[in-house]
């Protein structure tokens, strides 16, 4: 399927990947729907773009299940019917098990798993009724297999992939595709919006990140596997191969304990 002309909701639109998406899907003459809690920037990266009448803004909070409904409908009256929905908004977290408040996990899962979970349901009726419509999720590497200080943002990504799998066998006769796009290192903010032990932010950049792949080159290779209609996406640097290891799980135990950066 050709992106081209297609009208797309994408969550987390603020920054990092979803800024870098806008900014290549709207040149393809693509409509847009821009989600995240951050209205200000959302207007800044709007500001960014040539085509600004293709572009609405809907600000949301993903936590907010019961207003997920009324966020959809809007979405829909921006454009008419969405063929895409882009579910990248998210959190990430840097601490140890041991240290980690249980509240963190909660917020992880509340916003990684359950907020992507209902904005998704929200939409589903509509793709149904329409026998069309695709679902991507930005997952992670850390979606299929773990790495210390991670530990509730892995099983909040894998949480995902288990729903998306089911939705995608269950609605494959509708229409309704779902495509998981599984980043390694990025160089974007997620590692200083990252939760600490007590649910502050990190506040600082680690070296894998700042060293990671180019987040516009990794726009357009995420385009590129929407288009091929992939079930799965690995994207990054070297730690994408990793993703080829999950057969041998001791061989890939080792790998990571190795390589862990914090």
């Amino acid at each position: 399927m050709k992106i081209d002309g297609k009208t797309i909701w994408i969550t987390g639109a603020s920054s990092g990947i979803g800024e870098a998406l806008t900014y290549n899907l709207e040149k393809r003459n693509c409509k847009l729907i821009l989600s995240s809690r951050k209205e200000d920037q959302l207007n800044q990266v709007k500001l960014n773009c040539k085509n600004q009448e293709n572009i609405k803004l809907l600000p949301l909070d993903l936590c907010d299940y019961d207003g997920m409904q009324d966020k959809a409908s809007k979405a829909i009256a921006a454009f008419g019917p969405i063929d895409i929905l882009i579910n990248n908004a998210g959190l990430s977290q840097r601490s140890l098990i041991s240290n980690t408040n249980f509240e963190v996990y909660k917020k992880l899962i509340d916003v990684n798993y359950l907020g992507t979970v209902a904005i998704s349901k929200a939409l589903l009726p509509y793709f149904i009724e329409n026998k069309k419509g695709k679902f991507v999720i930005i997952s992670s590497l850390m979606g299929k297999f773990s790495s210390p200080y991670r530990s509730g943002y892995c099983g909040a990504k894998h949480a995902l992939h288990g729903f998306f799998d089911a939705l995608r066998m269950e609605h494959e006769k509708d229409g309704i595709g779902v495509t998981m796009i599984c980043p390694g290192f990025i160089n974007t903010n997620v590692a200083q919006n990252a939760l600490t032990e007590d649910g502050s932010a990190q506040n600082q950049q680690d070296d894998a990140t700042e060293n990671g792949f180019d987040v516009t080159v990794f726009g357009k290779k995420m385009i590129r596997a929407i288009e091929r209609n992939k079930f799965e996406a690995y994207i990054g640097g070297k730690e994408a191969m990793a993703t080829y290891l999950r057969i041998f799980p001791k061989l890939l135990h080792r790998i990571v304990l190795r390589s862990t950066v914090k």
